[in-house]
């Protein structure tokens, strides 16, 4: 961080690590500290080049890259960002190691970040300013200019949060992605209205309002088709989050309590049981262990007694899998028969829906996998349209606007920071870190 010296982010770095839970709260950082720029300090031009993390090929560490390039604004709606704080995300170690998501070499990583805004067009929303302490959610990886692991990113005006001063530089860095994943699956594929949650949007509205060749094709149906309006999310359903620890866990039961859901969250209670049940925030209706997930899946069945019709996992296709086998289907035996599809098929996105409009269907949504099986009878499978953030304007910025007075008013609160580390350089340690499953129940933040 500039302005502080090498001995003060010593001393912050050995008080953090005697803590045997580390939080930012703890760490006694002063206003100038949490807010880099003041309002009455000129700003410094951003430089011609900086410095980077770059990754020439997959299964390799990032690479401290000197020299390269500031980059620069290219149209009304970009706004020139300085790092300040980066929250690390599972994909920054897993699309290396798995050689996905990785468009293009030598690559930049990284999804989010917080810092201070330091160039913003005249022509651009009057929302954002200069020096304005903001979260820059970048969700277009095909873009590296808005990627996290460089000392100047640039941001899409409706890509961008400020922060309330309440929050930290470090609190900013840790929530956007997760809340555009909540947001999108409640809103989108579950049809969850946020319209009297501090005038949020009505995602499932808002999208089929817009013209469909607005909206990409391979996202399309899953948009405009997934959910039909009477089967949408209303308050008093339940809900079922498996791997309920995890930072889009964290804020998927945020803003689905915030909108009147009832909620499950299926987690390791040796090592979550505690923090969740106590967390006013997080704290769930029903709290089930997941070391048995056949055990788990008995357990939501005997206790919500076939009211369970919305699922979203959080870990993968093993867990999904599980989670569909305590969903409850309102439609099965109804007359309403759902085609299946051959053995080995790939479903549809969304499955075909019952014929009788009046059925109820259950839901299945994935952040990171679906069952290999086909979609039952009675039950569709659902994968969040992330894309709809950066491609669609009028999206992004409802959900960026939506979320400042989340955050400005604390309705919503940023995950735990399980510890920070200090500079770009630190990365490759921090990820090794999350590979070794080190990082559990909240975020490892960089500060550069």
């Amino acid at each position: 961080m500039s302005g502080t010296s090498f001995l003060r982010k010593m001393s912050l770095h050995k008080f953090r690590k005697s803590l045997s839970s580390p939080k930012l709260d703890s760490l006694n950082l002063t206003e100038a500290e949490k807010a880099p720029v003041r309002p009455d300090e000129p700003l410094t031009p951003p430089p011609e080049t900086q410095t980077v993390l770059l990754l020439h090929a997959a299964r390799q560490p990032y690479e401290l890259t000197d020299d390269y390039p500031v980059p620069q604004l290219q149209d009304e709606h970009e706004v020139l960002v300085r790092t300040q704080a980066i929250g690390l995300n599972p994909i920054d170690w897993k699309a290396p190691d798995f050689n996905f998501a990785i468009p293009t070499l030598p690559y930049i990583s990284g999804r989010e970040l917080a810092g201070t805004v330091i160039q913003a067009p005249s022509s651009s929303s009057t929302r954002l300013q200069e020096k304005d302490r903001v979260l820059v959610i970048s969700t277009d990886y095909r873009d590296l200019r808005k990627a996290a692991y460089q000392e100047y990113v640039i941001g899409l005006d409706y890509n961008t949060v400020r922060l309330p001063p309440s929050l930290s530089i470090e609190e900013g860095s840790t929530l956007g992605v997760a809340f555009v994943a909540a947001a999108l699956a409640l809103g989108v594929c579950a049809g969850l209205d946020f319209s009297h949650v501090l005038d949020g949007p009505d995602l499932y509205s808002l999208v089929r309002d817009l013209p469909a060749d607005r909206i990409a094709e391979d996202i399309r149906a899953e948009c405009l088709d997934g959910i039909r309006s009477h089967e949408r999310a209303q308050k008093g359903d339940w809900l079922a989050v498996w791997g309920g620890s995890s930072t889009s866990a964290n804020l998927t039961i945020q803003l689905a309590k915030l909108a009147g859901l009832k909620t499950v969250a299926v987690v390791d209670k040796a090592k979550h049981g505690l923090r969740l049940a106590n967390h006013k925030a997080i704290r769930t209706d029903l709290l089930v262990d997941s070391h048995d997930p056949e055990r788990a899946v008995a357990i939501i069945k005997g206790n919500l007694k076939g009211k369970l019709r919305f699922g979203i996992d959080t870990r993968g296709r093993e867990s999904a899998t599980s989670l569909l086998q305590a969903l409850s289907p309102d439609n099965l035996g109804g007359g309403g028969e759902q085609p299946l599809l051959k053995e080995g098929e790939a479903p549809p996105s969304p499955p075909s829906t019952p014929h009788d409009s009046t059925l109820l269907s259950a839901h299945l949504i994935g952040l990171t996998g679906l069952p290999k099986q086909t979609a039952p009878e009675g039950t569709l499978f659902h994968t969040v349209p992330i894309k709809l953030f950066h491609e669609v304007p009028a999206v992004g910025e409802a959900l960026v606007s939506w979320l400042e007075r989340l955050l400005k008013e604390g309705l919503v609160q940023p995950p735990e920071i399980i510890d920070v580390e200090s500079g770009l350089g630190s990365i490759n340690k921090a990820l090794d870190r999350m590979r070794k499953g080190e990082i559990s129940g909240g975020k490892l933040v960089v500060r550069v």
